[in-house]
């Protein structure tokens, strides 16, 4: 027997399917042990290794994988071809014990061919990859770990830093803050529209004197008008220039993003959903299809086969004046892993027509994306005549252009191209044929008052390329961190722009002050750098955490002591001195040599004659929520507590026969033993059950309402919302009850009229 593990169930069906049954395949569902969720995880002192566990829903899927692979010979780990892919294949041959037993096998797409071409060349987990990722998640666990509780301290609960992701959020601030600060200035344009014999054409005041101009005020603007009327107009320039347009090249993961984002009006994490579903694919009558190949990746890079198929595809629909003389390539950009290729279709007889019958609309429109723009990369040229044309007047300058397409090239399939909309010149639907020299007639002129723009704040696509320009962060992360974000309400979106909310601000300069290194922009991308080279082989994954660790243990420490007070007092543990911080409930001492000691105390701690009977110790005051209580100095060691000027009860306990205490606590009072910590309900007693005739006693139900019950409780199970008198009514027999007045008795039956006035409770 062999076994196939991949991350998902569907794609172990349909994998399971190509194979015709011959190999089992099963699906571990992502991460099968990840550091702990509620402590650190790492071990800071031991060379910083992390401490794995196995989450707990995850225990099920592990016991059925371990089953099946103790029964088979051979073990595959197709897991995702990318660092995270080949950790959880690690992961999962250190749980299930396959060291030796299993091999690593990787596939760009999922289609029958791609995964026998994987099962021929299977391989030795890179344990290169595998420990770029551990150095990645140990090092957003020690800044996670450690920013998060510091942010709660020195601005509220319930915040939460990361290493890229508050990098990311800093973007988003600044941005914005170069709005607020941005101071618009007025400005005119001016335009004229001319005409020849043949055609009339608009063009815009764009010179005075050879230099660039636009009237700064409306008593300027009206100035030049009126010289402009005096004037006569003449062609002064005509410049005709062919100009070519090479093919975008196919997607990448940021790519696809931006373009997504910006086309479809998607948002970055809802595009990455898209993709995962046409990489997995759908069950069809015909069978499993999956749509377009591994949608993970910062490489343009594309198989030579795929190639071939795009030139043969682009031949017998487009023609051969569409192929390029010399096939397209792409260079990848530097920092580009290149593990796989670009995002590209599997099947090019998919079309999105065909396509758009398996797919809903969003769906559909991610898919149409990628289609073409892969078949357009892989196109000619287009080619363009470009026109621009200057009119003088006086010794202003009037500019138009425009563009005619020669040969449509790639953009038959995929125009990207966006026409000029800025101040500075008019794009013209049409040019007329004109000469230097010649004469126009002026038809009119015409004023508009514009103000400089503030820019533009971030949208996902913006953002998603903000990032990638700046080496923030990995392809594969970019929909996560701004999904982070706005989950945890840092940003929220305008239309389809991304606003800092008012903690955000907060956040970025606490952040900022304490820890520069951190929040700079240039450190974040070297660190990047830094975890390509160990993927590359080139450096020890300690030693990089290493390197890291030490000063931001120090900035750590400098901030969370910033603005306490060091005083004389030494600390009773370890004799370092305490220092003077203010928390929730006021001022207190703290040791200086935390994390080391944590021992905190009550400054001007007040003894007092209790003795502690779990330790022994002499009490001491405390202020708490709910009031000064008393607490035991050895804390944390003991931490027993009690309230003040506790009631003694007569009462004394049935187990050890010590002293009973009365307590408070979330029903009301109850009473506890002094030497053992028995607890019994305190009740008070009330009325007389009309069943046995025993006392009835007031108690409390979870909801905080009053009913009272038998004492004879469990032999007898009466409850009443009132007071039971322990008599029946004369006129149907049910019990009798004591108002809540105290004046009346009446019966328990709503429906009886039964009452006596004038009771004495």
């Amino acid at each position: 027997m062999q076994l196939i593990i991949v991350e998902s169930p569907s794609k172990a069906k349909t994998i399971e399917k190509y194979l015709g049954g011959k190999i089992k395949v099963d699906a571990s569902g992502g991460h099968v042990r990840d550091l702990p969720e509620k402590h650190l995880g790492v071990n800071v002192a031991e060379n910083f290794e992390p401490n794995y566990v196995i989450t707990a829903d995850k225990r099920a899927v592990i016991k059925r994988l371990k089953e099946k692979c103790d029964k088979s010979d051979k073990v595959y780990l197709a897991t995702d071809p990318d660092r995270e892919g080949e950790a959880i294949s690690w992961h999962l041959q250190e749980v299930l014990g396959l060291k030796g037993k299993s091999s690593r096998i990787v596939f760009n797409e999922i289609s029958e061919k791609a995964v026998k071409n994987a099962l021929a060349n299977p391989r030795d987990i890179n344990y290169n990859l595998v420990d770029s990722q551990q150095a990645r998640r140990v090092l957003d666990r020690l800044v996670g770990y450690k920013l998060s509780p510091f942010l709660c301290k020195k601005i509220k609960d319930g915040l939460s830093a990361g290493r890229v992701q508050s990098v990311a959020l800093r973007l988003v601030v600044e941005k914005e803050r170069e709005i607020l600060a941005f101071n618009p200035k007025e400005y005119w344009n001016i335009y004229g529209e001319f005409s020849n014999a043949k055609q009339t054409f608009k063009a815009l005041l764009t010179e005075k004197a050879g230099e660039k101009y636009h009237p700064t005020c409306k008593e300027e603007a009206e100035s030049v008008y009126n010289d402009l009327l005096t004037g006569k107009a003449k062609v002064t320039e005509v410049k005709k220039t062919l100009t070519k347009a090479h093919a975008l090249p196919p997607f990448t993961t940021s790519t696809l993003q931006q373009d997504a984002s910006a086309k479809l009006g998607l948002s970055s994490p809802q595009v990455m959903a898209i993709a995962q579903y046409l990489y997995e694919g759908v069950d069809t009558p015909q069978g499993h299809i999956a749509f377009v190949t591994y949608i993970r990746t910062d490489s343009v890079r594309i198989a030579a086969e795929a190639q071939q198929e795009a030139l043969k595809y682009i031949s017998a629909k487009y023609g051969d004046e569409y192929i390029p003389d010399k096939p397209n390539f792409y260079k990848s950009k530097k920092t580009a892993q290149d593990a796989h290729e670009a995002i590209r279709p599997i099947d090019l007889s998919l079309t999105p027509q065909e396509a758009k019958k398996l797919l809903d609309k969003n769906h559909y429109g991610v898919y149409k994306l990628i289609y073409e723009r892969f078949i357009a990369s892989q196109m000619a040229e287009a080619r363009y005549e470009v026109v621009n044309i200057s009119v003088g007047v006086k010794d202003y300058t009037f500019k138009t252009s425009g563009r005619t397409v020669l040969f449509k090239g790639f953009t038959a399939v995929y125009d990207d191209y966006t026409k000029q909309t800025d101040d500075d010149v008019i794009v013209a639907k049409s040019i007329p044929i004109l000469t230097e020299g010649e004469p126009l007639n002026t038809e009119k002129y015409e004023k508009e008052q514009k103000f400089t723009k503030p820019p533009v704040r971030y949208t996902d696509a913006t953002l998603v390329k903000a990032m990638e320009d700046k080496g923030i962060g990995r392809p594969s992360t970019y929909s996560s961190i701004i999904g982070v974000l706005s989950k945890r309400k840092y940003t929220k979106k305008e239309s389809k722009y991304i606003v800092p909310t008012q903690i955000a601000f907060e956040m970025t300069d606490v952040l900022i002050k304490y820890f520069p290194e951190i929040m700079d922009v240039s450190f974040t991308a070297n660190m990047e750098d830094s975890l390509d080279d160990i993927e590359n082989g080139g450096k020890d994954w300690h030693q990089l955490i290493a390197d890291f660790y030490p000063d931001f243990s120090a900035q750590l420490k400098s901030a969370l002591q910033d603005g306490d007070e060091v005083t004389d007092i030494l600390c009773d543990k370890c004799g370092a001195p305490m220092v003077r911080k203010k928390g929730k409930y006021g001022k207190f001492l703290a040791c200086s040599n935390y994390p080391q000691c944590s021992n905190i105390k009550s400054e001007n701690e007040e003894v007092s004659d209790v003795k502690c009977e779990k330790c022994g110790a002499m009490m001491v005051y405390k202020t708490g929520k709910y009031g000064k209580f008393l607490a035991c100095p050895n804390y944390p060691q003991c931490s027993n507590i009690k309230p003040l000027n506790e009631e003694k009860s007569d009462e004394k306990c049935e187990k050890c026969g010590g002293t009973m205490t009365v307590k408070t606590g979330k029903f009301g009072k109850y009473l506890q033993c002094e030497s053992c910590s028995f607890t019994k309900s305190l009740t008070e007693k009330a009325g007389v059950c009309p069943e046995c005739g025993k006392p009835t006693q007031k108690m409390t139900s979870k909801s905080g309402k009053v009913f009272y019950g038998c004492s004879g409780y469990p032999d007898c199970r009466f409850m009443s919302w009132d007071i039971p008198t322990g008599e029946k009514c004369p006129q149907c027999g049910k019990y009798l009850v004591i108002s809540k007045d105290g004046k009346t008795v009446r019966c328990s039956d709503k429906e009886c009229n039964y009452s006596i006035k004038n009771v004495k409770k």
